[in-house]
C-alpha cells in the first residue's frame, strides 16, 4: 500500500512528457500566430484607410482650390491637357494678377504649381521671375489612363479639340485630379473632377 502510494506521488510530480509539452507549445504558437496576424492585417488595413482618407482630403481641397482661380483667370497663356498657364488674382485683395502655371513633374507623380508676380496687369507688366515660387500641390499624383488632367469646354459645354488653337474660345476647363492609394488597399485611386466656368470670360460669350 505504502508503495503505490509513492508510486502514484512520483507520477504526479513527473509534470508533463516532452511530447505533451511540444503539442502545447505548437498550439500555442499557432493561436498566437493567428492573433498577430489577424490583429497586424487589421492593423494595416485600418493605417491604409486612414492614409487613404487623408489623400483625398488633400485632393479635394487642392481641386477647390485650382477651381476657385480658374474660375477667376483673366487670360490663358498655355493650354494643353497636362498643363495650364494663366493670368488669375491670388486673393480678392490683389490690384495685380500672378502668373500661375500648373503642371505635372516629368514622371507625372507630382503636381506642381508655379506662382509668379507680376510687375503689372497685362499687356504692360512683366513677370517677376525672381520672385517666383514653385509649390507642391499632390506629391502622389496619379494619372488615369484616358483622361487629362485638364478638358476644355466652349461656351456650349463641348469639349474643345487638342491642341486648342484659339485660346480665347476656352469658356470652360474642366479639371481632374487623381491620387494612388496605399496598400492593402488596391484599386482604389482616388479621382476628383470639377468643371467651372470662367467667370471673366462670360462677356465673351
Amino acid at each position: 500500500m505504502l508503495l503505490r502510494s509513492r508510486k502514484l506521488l512520483h507520477s504526479a510530480q513527473a509534470g508533463f512528457s516532452l511530447i505533451e509539452l511540444m503539442l502545447i507549445i505548437a498550439i500555442v504558437g499557432v493561436i498566437t500566430t493567428t492573433i498577430y496576424t489577424f490583429f497586424n492585417n487589421s492593423i494595416s488595413q485600418y493605417l491604409a484607410l486612414q492614409t487613404n482618407n487623408v489623400r483625398h482630403g488633400e485632393l479635394t481641397i487642392q481641386s477647390q482650390r485650382m477651381a476657385s482661380l480658374v474660375r477667376g483667370l483673366t487670360d490663358i497663356n498655355v493650354a494643353t491637357t497636362s498643363e495650364l498657364s494663366m493670368y488669375a488674382y491670388l486673393s480678392p485683395r490683389d490690384t495685380t494678377v500672378s502668373l500661375i502655371r500648373y503642371y505635372k513633374s516629368t514622371d507625372g507623380t507630382k503636381l506642381y504649381a508655379d506662382v509668379t508676380p507680376m510687375s503689372a496687369n497685362p499687356p504692360t507688366g512683366t513677370p517677376v521671375t525672381a520672385d517666383i515660387k514653385t509649390i507642391t500641390l499632390l506629391d502622389n499624383f496619379y494619372t488615369v489612363g484616358g483622361i487629362n488632367l485638364f478638358t476644355y469646354l466652349d461656351s456650349a459645354g463641348n469639349t474643345l479639340a487638342n491642341p486648342v488653337t484659339d485660346l480665347r474660345a476656352i469658356k470652360g476647363i474642366k479639371i481632374t485630379l487623381a491620387v494612388t492609394s496605399t496598400a492593402p488597399v488596391v484599386n482604389s485611386n482616388e479621382t476628383v473632377t470639377v468643371q467651372v466656368a470662367l467667370r471673366n470670360r462670360k462677356s465673351n460669350l
